[in-house]
């Protein structure tokens, strides 16, 4: 364990950063330069999350980003490697089409999308983005659609009926 602190254990999240920017305050005395790093982390079996770091040193700011999307962790439903149904997440003036694909499709999406898409642990799906296209706009609005996703067990529990009356009066 040499090289660790000890209150640190391996981790069971991969961490990707999808934005490195860097922004300046003005103040009385000139300006303030800082790093705002955007980072996405999750496990690959469903769970992923988003958060942002904000200080002087970029290693620093990852940090902070990775600690901040580790709190922010959102549940992600997975069906034979895709998600359960399509659905558009909307976060300001972004919007993220998600749809489900057959196996072998891959994710087709972009740099940010497809980055959330697979730590999460999604195999096939296909997405669009509509609207902005500002990587922590558009990582919202993905996280956003990816909260209202729901398997069909859960939805027959919430209107109390079976899994076959479900899909039934869907497909009536």
């Amino acid at each position: 364990m040499r090289g660790r602190r000890r209150d640190e254990q391996p981790s069971e999240f991969q961490s990707e950063v999808i934005e490195i920017r860097r922004v300046s305050k003005v103040v009385k005395g000139g300006k303030n330069l800082s790093f705002r790093v955007t980072v996405v982390v999750g496990d690959g079996k469903g769970r992923v999350g988003l958060g942002k770091g904000n200080t002087r040193e970029i290693p620093a700011a990852i940090q902070q980003a990775i600690r901040d999307a580790k709190g922010h962790l959102v549940q992600v439903p997975i069906v034979n490697g895709t998600i359960p149904h399509a659905v558009i997440g909307e976060f300001k003036a972004a919007r993220v089409l998600l749809k489900p694909a057959y196996p072998g499709t891959g994710i087709i999406a972009g740099a940010t999308v497809g980055t959330i898409l697979r730590l999460a642990g999604v195999r096939d799906v296909l997405t669009k983005a509509l609207g902005s296209t500002n990587p922590l706009t558009l990582a919202r609005a993905t996280l956003e659609g990816l909260k209202q996703l729901r398997t069909v067990e859960e939805v027959a529990r919430l209107r109390d009926r079976d899994v076959k009356e479900v899909l039934h009066v869907e497909a009536g």
